[in-house]
């Protein structure tokens, strides 16, 4: 045995997903073998099945099944997912217990009786062992069906904790798909016969109130909403594994689709995406993780935690392997040969399909879906519809889960076991014959049940046909049927999974390049799904969205830079107490003001009575709540700008610090300048107050919800104000920041009385003629400006009592922005007291007169592993978007007045995104901010994907010539560089062409600065 038993290189794997042949594991079959042929390979079998193997449903009936005493693994599942006719197969296993409470996964690769130790006793159960992150990547209602059974054994086992009102509203949808429509003496008599909380009774008024809301949905759409509302949670499929940490603290080891994940208790301390990882690997009782040497930012190289016993700590390694291979690979990985003479440890691989070959395979496969009865359920629904519209389609579904195409069906009477407390309705079973059930064997035999069946009548309640579909889940939960590939709707996985050196652009992987296949084809193929039609709907999901990004900037201080600082001890503690005192309690009132949000739109979201709805179609008496409770934050708030100062100074003062924050901002969580995110709680009052604003002009004064809005305006006004000449200061301090730490040379940018005015690229006439230059305009004093008649076009000089330069402007429009900077900078120093001064600073580089040919720009923006290496370039910071790389390629400028219009403009949200040359659209979670377009796969996500500056581009509609028979699209113009981005509304289409105009055009402004003849060439 090795040093190391156990090692899964993660780096090598995406090397199948990008084209290239690498192994990825060691497995025990021969070459050229698989894992059918291995099987066919296995000594010879009679068909004498003298192993009798008890296996408990989701639904709770137990299963017998008759095997024979070699039997692999892989036979089991196989005969399991016949009986079920489960296509979706790959998402669901077997677990076992050999020890309370120790849940192992049946290995599809070895015999049953070497793993289970008494299998004739043991009770096996088939369970959910991938949790995919949007129930919109499960194409099967049947599937849908499954993992909400999984959901309500989860509840039942404490698995998945969550709020007493989550709890109940889940019960609730559990209710609707159980028994139907709201009747208060069935619930109450239903819920004294089924238990699906231990502390049931104390929440059970909550639990029929949400039910009463529920009117006329049906089962398959119930399924529905208890996913999406228990992917939300943060419990959402975790299965704990017990370990302790290096200093012996206690916590627990899960794995997710994102990466390992680390938990105090119930609550999430760390999470390891994928692409931070390097390999995982285990030695006896200790798991080991290695990171990349450039992600892994405050930990250690390689990290360590101690489980229970060696057995622990390998299967836990090997559901990390399982999941990494399952969520990440586009193909399962190639077996290696085995070794003649030395071994390295243990040797697993996952022997299944990856979610891209599952997700194909049931596309291309145009398998009819059969129709089935839910176990529990008291009305039979329509069966399934060829409409790819997931959430509209019900399905009748036969007892145990069977279908006229089973094995079983025709051949085998069932006898079932139920839990207690679930009492099965008596349903006519299906008994068609299928070629399928003429096979020899049928294995499944079905233990009676001890509990009395229920009355028939009773079992043929129906709940009353509704027309139409319920708005099941947001735009990021798009149906997948439509999809060429699940990685359009996967989560927070980082791109980048290449070794490091090879450099490869995020945009060129296949989760985001338009090679990668992750796109929707055809709109006419995907029946989008009907959204609440009023306006103010729209308006409260961009709050949503907004949100959920907003508190992922937080989370850049109070998460990441915490950690970082706490890591290297580099902080003095009343610095530390100072910046996290003040923001800490902001950030965790905005964790519960998001859940509320959320929970919110879900119930709008959801189909009920039109007189139920009503209560929660607004979103007024939400933010009245939280903008009051938000209030009594502004003393904390009011100290940001003392927070920022003092972070500043002890920068300065102290070299450690120092270095621990320039390399904190090279992470790519941290993706904007670090003291950017200090702001975000006082623009976020701003963005709530414009919100508000349209609220209050879409309503009518005697909607319902208008005067919780316009109170709610009121209360927010008031703290802007308080708040505004501090927003002013504070971004004013921050930009001279960002460039006294990207300058090379300059000093004391952050003096009292400075304020940044401009910031851009000139051509300055030296003795070699025009040379480019970036110039910095950020105090007031003694200067002059004229606009001489020279040879070359938009040209001007500046006066100073140090010097005089000869500038020229690369367009009209950027010559009349700089002079009319330049003339307010000079009369504020004619009203100055004090004499200050202007400089105009020359960047250090020595970048020629090129012209800002967008190749170029495009790489650095897209992927920031390709830098220039001049002066320009050899700041601290690894982005290639800030305004001062986009002002120099571009050949453009910012104010400080376009900051100020970009704080005011900033948006978060699903979008559809379709290259110029290509013909499918990739969806991507977008956020615009600070001029700049930036790419993740999901909300969740730590860090963007890519980024796209926006300066210099131009925004309108597509023209015929583009090809685009799409409604809501816009496009993105940059001289040859083209992009087609696809909203879900028309509102939201409108909302992403107002703020992008706004922020990176300033239409209005650039009007005033042209002359008459020359602003008709320049409208938007």
């Amino acid at each position: 045995m090795g040093e190391i038993e156990g090692t899964y290189r993660v780096l090598q794997t995406p090397g199948s997903r990008l084209g290239v042949q690498k192994n990825t594991g060691v497995s025990t079959l021969e070459p050229g073998q698989n894992l059918s042929t291995a099987m066919a390979s296995s000594p010879a079998k009679t068909h004498e099945r003298d192993l009798q193997i008890k296996i408990k449903m989701l639904d709770n009936t137990v299963e017998v099944l008759d095997i024979e005493s070699k039997c692999y693994g892989q036979a089991l599942l196989t005969e399991v997912y016949k009986h079920l006719n489960l296509m979706e197969s790959d998402y669901f296993g077997i677990e076992f217990q050999n020890i309370q409470p120790y849940w192992i996964w049946l290995e599809p690769m070895k015999p049953v009786i070497k793993q289970v130790r008494r299998p004739k006793t043991t009770m096996l159960r088939l369970a959910v062992k991938f949790f995919p992150p949007d129930p919109g990547q499960l194409q099967e209602e049947y599937t849908r069906y499954l993992f909400a059974l999984q959901i309500k054994r989860d509840l039942a086992e404490e698995r998945l904790t969550c709020s007493d009102n989550t709890a109940a509203l889940l019960v609730s949808h559990l209710l609707q798909s159980e028994i139907g429509d709201f009747d208060d003496s069935e619930d109450r008599e239903h819920l004294k016969t089924n238990q699906y909380l231990p502390n049931q009774e104390r929440i059970q008024g909550k639990i029929l109130e949400f039910h009463r809301r529920h009117v006329g949905q049906t089962p398959a759409e119930s399924d529905f909403q208890v996913l999406e509302v228990a992917r939300k949670l943060e419990m959402y499929g975790i299965r704990f594994h017990l370990a302790s940490d290096r200093e012996g603290t206690k916590i627990n080891l899960a794995v997710s689709h994102m990466g390992v994940l680390v938990f105090q208790g119930n609550t999430k301390i760390n999470t390891f995406n994928w692409s931070k990882v390097r390999k995982l690997s285990f030695k006896r009782k200790r798991f080991l993780i290695k990171l990349h040497p450039e992600v892994r930012g405050p930990y250690q190289d390689t990290l360590e935690f101690l489980l229970g016993s060696r057995d622990e700590c390998k299967n836990f390694w090997k559901i990390c392997v399982e999941y990494h291979t399952f969520f990440r690979l586009f193909d399962q990985p190639k077996p290696k040969a085995k070794a003649v003479f030395f071994t390295r440890g243990s040797s697993f691989r996952y022997s299944g399909r990856t979610q891209k070959q599952l997700v194909d395979y049931i596309k291309d496969s145009g398998m009819k879906k059969t129709p089935y009865e839910r176990r529990h359920s008291r009305a039979r629904v329509s069966a399934h519809a060829s409409n790819a519209d997931v959430p509209k389609q019900s399905v009748p579904f036969t007892e145990g889960l069977r279908t006229p195409g089973s094995p079983a069906s025709a051949s085998t009477p069932f006898h079932s076991v139920h839990s207690a407390t679930t009492p099965p309705p008596v349903l006519p079973i299906f008994a068609e014959t299928s070629p399928s059930s003429a096979e020899p064997h049928a294995p499944f035999a079905r233990i009676p049940e001890k509990n009395p069946a229920m009355p028939a009548e009773e079992a043929v309640r129906k709940p009353m046909p509704q027309p139409g579909s319920a708005m099941l889940q947001s735009f990021q939960g798009i149906s997948s049927f439509t999809l060429k590939s699940p990685l359009s709707l996967n989560p927070a996985f980082p791109v980048n999974l290449n070794s490091a050196g090879q450099g490869s652009s995020p945009l060129l992987s296949p989760v985001l390049s338009d090679a990668g296949g992750a796109r929707i084809e055809d709109e006419d193929e995907m029946k989008r799904k009907r959204y609440p039609a009023d306006k103010a709907y729209f308006i409260a999901k961009e709050i949503l969205a907004t949100e959920r990004t907003y508190l992922k900037d937080l989370e850049v201080i109070t998460v990441w830079f915490r950690s970082a600082v706490i890591k290297e001890n580099a902080m003095p503690e009343g610095l530390m107490t100072l910046l996290f005192s003040n923001i800490d309690p902001i950030y965790e009132f905005h964790r519960g003001f998001l859940k509320e949000i959320e929970q919110r739109l879900s119930l709008w979201e959801g189909r009920s009575s039109a007189q139920v709805k009503g209560d929660y179609q607004r979103i007024g008496d939400v933010m009245l709540r939280n903008m009051r409770t938000l209030k009594e934050f502004t003393s904390y708030l009011q100290k940001h700008d003392e927070v920022l100062t003092e972070l500043e100074k002890a920068t300065k003062r102290l070299k450690k610090l120092e270095m621990v924050y320039k390399e904190f901002e090279l992470q790519k969580v941290c993706y904007l300048p670090l003291n950017t995110f200090l702001l975000k709680p006082i623009q976020r009052l701003m963005h709530y107050k414009l919100i508000l604003g349209r609220l209050c002009k879409h309503y009518t004064t005697e909607h319902r919800d208008y005067a919780d809005c316009r109170n709610a305006l009121k209360e927010v006004t008031e703290m802007t104000s308080q708040l505004q000449h501090s927003l002013i200061r504070l971004e004013n301090f921050q930009k001279l920041t960002e460039l006294q730490h990207d300058l090379i040379g300059i000093d004391n940018l952050t003096a009292p009385g400075r304020e940044f005015i401009r910031e851009g690229c000139l051509y300055k006439l030296t003795k070699k003629g025009l040379q480019q230059r970036m110039i910095f305009l950020y105090a007031a004093g003694a200067v002059e400006e004229s606009e001489n008649e020279w040879a070359v076009p938009h040209c001007f000089t500046i006066y100073s009592a140090q010097k005089t330069i000869v500038v020229a402007a690369s367009t009209r429009l950027e010559m009349g922005k700089w002079m009319e900077d330049l003339n307010v900078a000079i009369e504020m120093a004619k009203k100055s007291t004090e004499k200050s001064e202007m400089l105009l600073e020359n960047s250090v580089c020595n970048r020629s007169n090129r012209s800002s040919d967008e190749v170029s720009l495009e790489q650095e923006s897209e992927d920031d592993t390709h830098s220039s290496r001049s002066s320009l370039d050899r700041q601290s910071h690894h982005r290639a978007n800030t305004t001062m790389h986009v002002c120099w390629y571009r050949n453009t400028s910012v104010s400080m007045s376009d900051h100020s219009v970009a704080v005011e403009n900033q948006l978060s949200g699903y979008l559809l995104r379709k290259f110029k040359n290509s013909n499918g659209w990739q969806k991507l979670w977008v956020v615009f901010t600070n001029f700049c377009l930036f790419f993740y796969k999901t909300h969740q996500d730590d860090f963007p994907l890519a980024s796209l500056p926006l300066l210099g581009y131009v925004v309108s509609s597509p023209v015929e010539a583009d090809g685009i028979q799409k409604d809501y699209v816009f496009k993105l113009q940059f001289k040859s560089h083209v992009y087609f981005f696809r909203a879900e509304s028309k509102y939201t289409f409108e909302r992403w062409m107002e703020v992008i105009k706004r922020a990176t055009n300033s239409p209005a402004r650039s009007n005033l600065l042209l002359p008459k003849d020359e602003k008709g060439s320049h409208t938007d």
